[in-house]
């Protein structure tokens, strides 16, 4: 895989994570979430997974800019 893909998959995950993190605060927000929020958070919980195994099986496994910061911190 070259690097222009790991930053699309990267970049992908990022979306999701965003996406989840909006579908998550309207979920907790609504007083009677719907069957419907929690399937699509589900599909979106599922894709972040599948672009971590993604990039594992790439040999660059997904790590947030502030643990590669702690990491570089520390050497």
């Amino acid at each position: 895989m070259t690097s222009e893909e790991i930053n699309e998959l990267n970049a992908a995950r990022e979306s999701l994570v965003k996406r989840r993190r909006e579908m998550a605060r309207q979920i907790a927000e609504a007083p009677l979430p719907s069957v419907e929020m929690a399937e699509e958070l589900s599909k979106v919980l599922t894709a972040i997974e599948a672009l971590d195994r993604a990039l594992n099986e790439a040999g660059h496994p997904y790590m947030s800019q502030t643990v590669v910061d702690q990491m570089r911190a520390d050497v």
